[in-house]
């Protein structure tokens, strides 16, 4: 145990708790304690109180309390040693070794960090002297301001053999510590140790506390090996177990940014520029286990965010593929996958903090992942194609250590696969331990062929020859791209890109104008597809409203009057604007306020049926357009043709909800 209870009794006895506090929240004294607005959450009137006689912080807003310690874990989202460790700074106490052995490393770790310290200095006045030209001209056209750079302590490796090696010198850095750090080669071949970065703009690369560990280097010149170039592993850095930015990424995230994990360094900064500030990414290598529990410790979904290309999308699959087997209850990953051609840098420089929440607000959970990677550019004509793709997912749930989330992954699948091959819901389909049911009875469709699968990142339509001949747009590889008008109109290719649809809005609009729905259809509700990123959030704000109005009023009117105003307090009045212009017709009197009871439930049955409904379709679609790409035979073409005609059948009974309304005293003529 290196922290004796003596010495944690001697770090309290040194600081007093409104010490430590003062620095974050203002106090005023209150008789002989100490009272301020709560640190963990927003309030008007103080309800935080210190006791420096007793030693401890009570907030009764929230229910914690502690003391000086657990104060600097909970606002700065510290692990236990890191905390007393910069108490222990404050207080001026000697962190204690725990063996002569120990201190004789930390000591040799603290001469290391200082060397690199020292190189990161050098290599940002290399940067601000007239050798960095070249590099400032490569950062300007980056649209890495002055002031990031600084923020960054980015640098410049000047070109000369051993610049930085004669520069260290003078300082009194002996060439063992340089070699030892990575800043120069050496070897048995090679003579005179050289400088490792030259000519390279410098990323240094720090721990958890600020200090420089290691370096990333990226080349201005096209013809060299390497165009970007790490330390190699040293006693202060390894590869695996770091993350660029990491140290202001936890603070941001614990602050309650999002976690976005992207490729490079630039990517970082760009991101942290448009107001990412919980960005990180790994050094030079694809994730690794280590760096997914470094993710996980951060935030409970990090958002892994790629490049839109197939190098991007083969990344995707392997951080999906390395999470799989740890994946744990409220544990796991979501994927934004950037339009065709551009990186984080890119989007972020050219469409602003705006175009990177569109991506973000559209990241897919890590099971729609392996969804679309086992069935991407895949043939399942076959009952034994098909056995071969129920094995393959098979064998990946079987690899989900924890028992609870593998039960989980294999029902979703089971229901995937089901939806796949039985796709209007008839009984033919895979049971819960991912086995084949064969349908009885006349309840299901037959198989339709597929000469492609459901490739979710596109593919190359068909484009017959004759007139009259079907012939789809030829479908371009981007993550955004839809085979025809008519899919491309979808909710799900429009996704975010579009208003929010006017199912969505009837649908939200019926739990907003009749709160009562949710006492028997919250799981539904909670379960519901919705395309819209906005229709997403306010069905979060709907829910958290019902669950916090503890004293349900009976008026349904008030119910409706007591929403809208948590609402419009929770900052959804201008998407609850954007519901009521989503609805293009006010015919649907079931889902506006004052209507009677059962034409709510009548209305509500129907949307959410037509809205899974049409949702099964569009994937349908997709699959049927991608198939004749692939095979243009009669069949797959009737197939298709069969998808449109259904959706057409499900356009025209949509219409008649507008007829719903009688009970409510309303008479509308079906459309």
């Amino acid at each position: 145990m290196r922290f004796t209870p003596q010495f944690l009794d001697e770090l309290r006895a040194r600081l007093s708790v409104s010490e430590v506090v003062g620095k974050r929240v203002k106090l005023k004294k209150a008789g002989r304690e100490w009272k301020g607005l709560s640190p963990f959450q927003q309030e008007k009137t103080p309800s935080f109180y210190v006791n420096d006689q007793k030693g401890f912080y009570h907030d009764f807003s929230s229910g914690k309390h502690g003391d000086i310690i657990s104060f600097v874990m909970e606002t700065d989202g510290l692990p236990f040693a890191e905390a007393v460790e910069r108490l222990a700074g404050m207080a001026g106490l000697a962190l204690p070794a725990v063996t002569p052995d120990a201190a004789r490393q930390e000591q040799r770790r603290r001469t290391l960090h200082d060397v690199m310290d020292l190189a990161a200095t050098y290599f940002a006045e290399t940067l601000a002297s007239r050798l960095g030209a070249k590099a400032r001209g490569y950062l300007a056209d980056r649209a890495i301001s002055p002031a990031t750079q600084l923020q960054f302590r980015l640098g410049y490796a000047s070109p000369d053999r051993f610049a930085l090696k004669e520069h260290l010198g003078k300082l009194g850095v002996s060439v063992d510590d340089m070699v030892e750090t990575g800043l120069l080669v050496a070897g048995n071949d090679i003579p005179v140790p050289y400088d490792r970065f030259r000519d390279r703009v410098m990323f240094p690369i720090t721990d958890l506390r600020g200090r420089v560990i290691a370096f990333g280097g990226r080349a201005l010149e096209k013809d060299v090996p390497a165009k970007y170039l790490n330390s190699p592993e040293t006693p202060l850095f390894h590869k695996g177990d770091n993350l660029y930015n990491h140290q202001t990424a936890r603070k941001a995230t614990h602050d309650g940014a999002p976690l976005i994990v992207v490729e490079g360094y630039v990517d970082v900064i760009a991101m942290v520029t448009a107001g990412f500030a919980g960005s990180v990414a790994p050094l030079g290598t694809a994730l690794t286990e280590s760096q997914l529990g470094l993710l996980w410790k951060m935030a409970d979904e990090p958002i892994l965010c790629f490049d839109g290309d197939r190098a991007g999308q083969k990344a995707a699959y392997r951080a999906a593929d390395l999470a799989l087997p740890f994946l744990a209850p409220g544990k796991s990953l979501r994927f934004a996958l950037l339009p065709e051609g551009q990186d984080p840098d890119d989007l972020a420089r050219s469409g602003g903090r705006g175009a990177v929440e569109e991506v973000i607000g559209a990241a897919r959970p890590l099971a729609d992942m392996i969804w679309s990677r086992e069935l991407e550019g895949g043939n399942f004509a076959t009952p034994e194609r098909r056995a071969a793709l129920e094995a393959r997912i098979k064998e990946l749930t079987n690899g989900i250590r924890d028992e609870v989330v593998r039960r989980y992954y294999r029902d979703e699948f089971a229901e995937r696969l089901q939806r796949t091959f039985a796709p209007d819901g008839g009984r033919g389909g895979f049971n819960g331990r991912g086995n084949f049911r064969q349908g009885q009875g006349g309840g299901g469709r037959p198989f339709q062929p597929r000469g492609g699968a459901a490739n979710r990142f596109g593919g190359q339509g068909f484009r017959g020859g004759g007139r009259g001949a079907f012939a789809p747009t030829p479908l371009p590889s981007g993550p955004y791209q839809a085979a025809s008008p008519q899919l491309a109109a979808s909710p799900i290719m429009k996704g975010q890109r579009s208003a929010i649809s006017r199912r969505e809005a009837l649908i939200l609009q019926c739990l907003i104008n009749h709160p009562w729905l949710l006492h028997d259809h919250l799981e539904e509700v909670a379960a519901l597809e919705l395309a819209h990123p906005e229709a997403h959030k306010l069905r979060a704000g709907i829910i958290a409203a019902f669950a916090n109005d503890h004293h349900h009023s009976p008026d349904p009117e008030e119910q409706a009057e007591k929403m809208r105003s948590d609402l419009a307090k929770g900052g959804f009045s201008q998407v609850l604007q954007r519901v009521e212009n989503g609805i293009t017709t006010a015919a649907v009197w079931g889902a506006r306020e004052g209507a009677a009871r059962d034409d709510v439930l009548a209305t509500w049955h129907q949307l959410v049926a037509l809205h899974r409904q049409w949702h099964s379709l569009l994937r349908e679609l997709k699959d049927a357009e991608l198939a004749l790409g692939e095979d243009p035979s009669e069949a797959n073409l009737a197939w298709l043709r069969d998808v449109k005609a259904r959706i057409g059948e499900v356009d025209g009974t949509e219409a008649l909800i507008e007829g719903f309304g009688e009970l409510s005293g309303r008479f509308q003529k079906s459309m």
